[in-house]
């Protein structure tokens, strides 16, 4: 197939220093990166490797009970709470 491409100046660059240190030509040597990329975009992702968040003890509850959300807020911020 027969396409008409604009490149960027730095990928041109790129090509041109790869292609100074291969035996390809131009056309040949797009072609060839083209496909590394195009297979390596299809892969599937690799599943990424799960995180475990280390535990710690942060000892006993300090408060009797924290069912009761207006004795919590009034040991934690004092009698004169609004």
């Amino acid at each position: 197939m027969r396409t008409t491409l604009t490149l960027d100046e730095d990928v041109v660059a790129m090509l041109n220093r790869i292609r100074a240190k291969s035996s390809s030509d131009f056309k040949q040597l797009v072609n060839d990166l083209l496909r590394v990329g195009l297979k390596d975009a299809l892969k599937p992702p690799r599943p990424s490797k799960s995180y475990r968040t280390p535990s710690s003890d942060a000892g006993r509850c300090l408060m009797g009970s924290i069912a009761n959300i207006e004795e919590v807020l009034s040991e934690v911020e004092g009698p004169i709470r609004r």
